[in-house]
């Protein structure tokens, strides 16, 4: 499937991933927009403990190492065809 196909399915809630990833258990998730409160670093180095902070939605990813990132695509998953669920 193509990129397009790939972003309607992280807006409805599904993991997504690419057949040439060749990390083991890499995929990609919609975060949606959330509030948060600040009461840790480095947040409270910047804003007073207790300031509410908005997220806006986003994509991170599981690399392969199973930790989670902030994830943007590049041209080459843009134009990819070969995404699929996980």
């Amino acid at each position: 499937m193509n990129y397009s196909w790939a972003l309607n399915e992280l807006k409805a809630g599904k993991t997504i991933t690419r057949k040439g990833w060749n990390g083991k258990d890499m995929f990609i998730y919609y975060v949606p927009p959330s509030k948060f409160t600040v009461n840790r670093p480095p947040l409270t180095r910047i804003y007073e403990k207790g300031t509410k902070v908005s997220y806006l939605g986003h994509i991170d990813m599981r690399n392969a190492d199973g930790d989670h990132v902030p994830w943007t695509a590049n041209q080459a998953d843009q134009l990819a065809d070969d995404w699929e669920h996980c």
